[in-house]
Parts: structure tokens; C-alpha cells; sequence
């Protein structure tokens, strides 16, 4: 009886070195992630407030949105003529 519990007490032992040692190793890795993710969404956050910004301007700004659908999508006014010019 007291080599089993001295069997189980070894087990339990070494089961938690085990964990102790590999879940700081996780721990390490999951901080990484996290790290990278904040870096992600901290870029797309500056990309987002970008993009509000030109829309409220747009909005704002008839000649602008006038001027970015002519520059940007390729759009003529009806009974307009478009010429390309190709360097």
C-alpha cells in the first residue's frame, strides 16, 4: 500500500513539472499571438479611420466625390466625351 501511494505521489510529481515547465512555454506563445494581434488590429484600426475620414469628406464635398468617381471609377457625366491619353 505504500509503494502504490509512493507510485501515485511520483506520478502526481512529475505530472506537475511537466505542466509547470510546458504551459509557461504556452504562455510564452500565446503572449506572442497576442502581441502580433494587437499589431493587426491596431494597423486596420489606423486603415478604418483613414477611410472614415475620406468618406465624411466625400460626403461633405460634392466636387471632391465628383472628382474621385471620375479619378477612381472610371466615370463620365452623360453627353461627355472621354479621351485616354496613353504615354
Amino acid at each position: 500500500m505504500l509503494k502504490f501511494l509512493l507510485v501515485m505521489l511520483s506520478i502526481l510529481l512529475i505530472n506537475l513539472q511537466y505542466q509547470l515547465w510546458y504551459a509557461n512555454q504556452d504562455h510564452t506563445n500565446l503572449k506572442q499571438q497576442i502581441d502580433s494581434q494587437q499589431e493587426k488590429n491596431a494597423m486596420l484600426m489606423s486603415c478604418h479611420q483613414k477611410l472614415e475620414k475620406k468618406v465624411v469628406y466625400l460626403k461633405q464635398n460634392s466636387e471632391a466625390m465628383e472628382e474621385y468617381a471620375r479619378m477612381e471609377l472610371g466615370m463620365i457625366k452623360q453627353n461627355e466625351v472621354f479621351y485616354q491619353i496613353i504615354e
